[in-house]
């Protein structure tokens, strides 16, 4: 039985990890949090990503679980209402759709509990180092001892062990989008009802949703930055500091709300940034997810295309017979025009969301079925 390790617990490793057992694989996870991160945003999942939901078996718990929003208000930089609408939220497109959001705790709760028998997984350490040869990848790990595989996958976000160790440095793949976000939850002062608001005067921007029966609150913060801000992505306490600066001009509610932040216990905070690179796979090494095709948060497509780009690298393995690198190019072949449509998303309409026309088109550009 072939063995490969998946760097990264999170959407698009879970996922993978599900449908390489279900083709005969030993997959083994490995996560540097000492469990499944809790905490973030609301996540979509749309069109044919629906289906990979269904074919887990999971979609009707998914269903369930979707967030439940009445409409939504836009402020200005002072907290004065310009328009509301009970047609659609901006987080999650038209109220009416078949697509869902849902909290991405929920989600990868579900995954998991798809993708825990059968599968290995070393929560609290991570990869340091990857050697490959003829026989497969040897893997050193921060605590563990160093392991063999047949091949490696990296799907651990963004900032990517796997594709810095295997393909090259960040800066060769990661492009800044102008912005940076925080995200984080907290108590629902605001007695939010099923709906959502946002507040923006052009240079920082937050958003704000009730969940868990209108029990709690999460929150998204973001300012302006035409190039990427200089931080340290694990100094927690420096990014909430850079947030409160860049942020405390605003109006509305936004001084209880950074109050709120410095107490928040799961607290994330990026570079609004795509992952652009002409191949995501090299030797016995993937990516998947955001580590190869990062659409950022404003395509709305990061969830579907890791479910959908989980899907279809475990598919092509499993009809490959064993040989990965024919796997690998039909992988790429097959998945790289719904990549660089859901992408385009993020860059159609830089002052809002993209037309209802390329989102329909990008959701559904892919065939589970080759």
């Amino acid at each position: 039985m072939k063995t490969v390790l998946i760097s990264g617990a999170s959407v698009a490793g879970l996922t993978l990890a599900h449908w390489l057992r279900r083709h005969g694989y030993a997959p083994t996870v490995v996560e540097r949090a000492p469990a499944l991160r809790p905490g973030g945003q609301a996540l979509d999942v749309r069109g044919v990503a629906l289906g990979v939901l269904e074919r887990m078996g999971i979609l009707p718990e998914a269903r369930a679980l979707r967030t439940r929003m009445r409409g939504m208000t836009m402020l200005d930089g002072d907290g004065n209402e310009q328009w509301s609408s009970t047609e659609m939220a901006l987080s999650s497109g038209r109220l009416d759709s078949d697509d869902i959001e849902l909290l991405r705790d929920d989600l990868t709760q579900l995954l998991y509990g798809q993708a825990r028998d059968g599968v290995e997984y070393l929560f609290g350490d991570h990869i340091t180092a990857l050697d490959e040869d003829a026989h497969g990848v040897h893997a050193t790990f921060e605590h563990g001892p160093r392991r063999s595989f047949d091949l490696v996958v990296g799907a651990d976000g963004l900032h990517s062990a796997v594709r810095r160790l295997a393909f090259g440095p960040e800066r060769d793949f990661v492009h800044h989008l102008g912005s940076h976000v925080a995200v984080f939850a907290t108590e629902n002062f605001l007695e939010l009802d099923n709906w959502q608001t946002w507040l923006t005067d052009g240079t920082a921007t937050y958003c704000l949703y009730p969940a868990r029966d209108n029990s709690e609150m999460r929150v998204t913060l973001g300012f302006m930055a035409p190039e990427p801000v200089d931080y340290d992505y694990r100094d927690t306490e420096a990014q909430k500091a850079l947030v409160a600066e860049r942020m405390s001009h605003l109006g509305g509610d936004a001084p209880r709300l950074l109050k709120a932040m410095w107490d928040a216990p799961n607290f994330y905070f990026d570079a609004m940034a795509q992952t652009r690179m002409d191949h995501w796979t090299k030797g016995r090494a993937a990516l998947v997810g955001d580590a190869g095709y990062c659409p950022s948060p404003l395509s709305g497509q990061g969830s579907s295309l890791a479910l959908v780009g989980a899907y279809a690298l475990a598919d092509e393995l499993g009809r490959a017979d064993g040989d990965h690198a024919a796997a690998f190019a039909r992988y790429e072949e097959r998945l790289r025009p719904y990549v660089e449509l859901n992408q385009a998303l993020a860059t159609e309409n830089p002052d809002g969301p993209p037309a209802e026309e390329s989102a329909e088109r990008a959701k559904n550009a892919f065939s589970l079925d080759a």
